[in-house]
């Protein structure tokens, strides 16, 4: 898959057929949508194109800073990437180009840019300046500019919307299970190894502080997960706390990891953990002893499910 990172800087060696949205998640859903484009591209000897925005439009259009996403940007890539597109084009999205309007998206992007034969679009999308462009609208300019439009059926584009919603509640109600059903793979988060307090490492269980730096991505509800990583090619699996460490008065988020069976410098070394299930709540404690006394129950929880799963 090939990564483009702005329409303009875009020139197919063939017609395409091109998708368009956000895709947070790539869920199942999306993946089933993907996958037929993908298809039907190869079969008519054309390329696949799926055509994505960032920064999210509510971000620049609404300066929604409280919108959390599934997947950070680079996370979607990764994930669109396994579905076998040919083209994934990430384009700026900024008020200049939110004021393009309907024809002129169709004529400058869609046919004179992306050379698009034909167009999978979502049910009831809107597209151009204040949204003005519709299915109507598509369905004449493709004519015009002799290209072809389908439509997702609104039962499916259903499916795909809850799914989305679906997940985003589940990650923040601890129902790890059906976040990851949904999502077709496990959730993960991303980022640097920093320096922490060390308190772990004193009471026999070292952690692994990582600082996700998006702002906008999902973290999920505060409690302890059972985890796995991949370290310099080798699958280590742990227990991790999302929280604010109540029992020392923590005054700020952390996302912690305790890695089973391994000790090595992760300092400034970046992680992705996934998320593999929701073992409790977080708690504080009356003291150390007692907090200790818990992560001991909790490392023998996550061992045996790590031996029953």
């Amino acid at each position: 898959m090939e990564i483009t990172h702005s329409i303009f800087d875009f020139n197919p060696s063939q017609k395409t057929i091109v998708t368009i949205g956000t895709f947070d998640g790539v869920h199942v859903g999306h993946q089933q949508i993907i996958k037929e484009l993908v298809e039907e591209a190869k079969s008519s000897n054309k390329k696949s194109v799926l055509l994505t925005f960032f920064p999210h439009p509510r971000m620049v259009l609404q300066k929604d800073a409280s919108i959390k996403l599934i997947n950070t940007i680079d996370e979607r890539a990764k994930h669109l990437e396994k579905l076998g597109l040919d083209y994934l084009i990430i384009h700026p999205f900024s008020k200049e180009f939110s004021r393009l309007t309907a024809l002129d998206f169709v004529r400058d992007v869609l046919v004179n840019q992306l050379d698009t034969s034909k167009l999978i679009i979502g049910y009831d999308h809107h597209f151009g300046k204040n949204r003005e462009g519709n299915i109507e609208q598509l369905t004449e300019y493709s004519h015009m500019y002799d290209f072809t439009v389908e439509e997702i059926p609104a039962q499916d584009i259903d499916e795909v919307s809850v799914s989305s919603t679906k997940i985003r509640r589940a990650l923040m109600g601890g129902e790890l299970k059906t976040a990851n059903k949904y999502l077709g793979y496990n959730f993960s988060l991303t980022g640097k190894v920093v320096n922490g307090k060390q308190l772990g490492g004193k009471i026999g269980f070292p952690t692994a502080n990582i600082d996700v730096s998006e702002e906008y991505k999902l973290i999920p509800k505060t409690g302890v997960y059972v985890v796995k990583s991949v370290i310099d090619e080798n699958t280590v699996f742990g227990m991790m706390n999302i929280g604010n460490r109540p029992t020392v008065d923590g005054d700020h988020q952390t996302i912690e990891v305790h890695f089973f069976n391994f000790n090595r410098d992760l300092y400034n070394k970046e992680l992705t953990i996934e998320l593999l299930y929701f073992l409790r709540d977080e708690q504080k404690f009356d003291s150390i002893n007692d907090l200790t006394n818990q992560l001991h129950k909790d490392k023998e929880s996550s061992l045996n499910y790590l031996k029953n799963n």
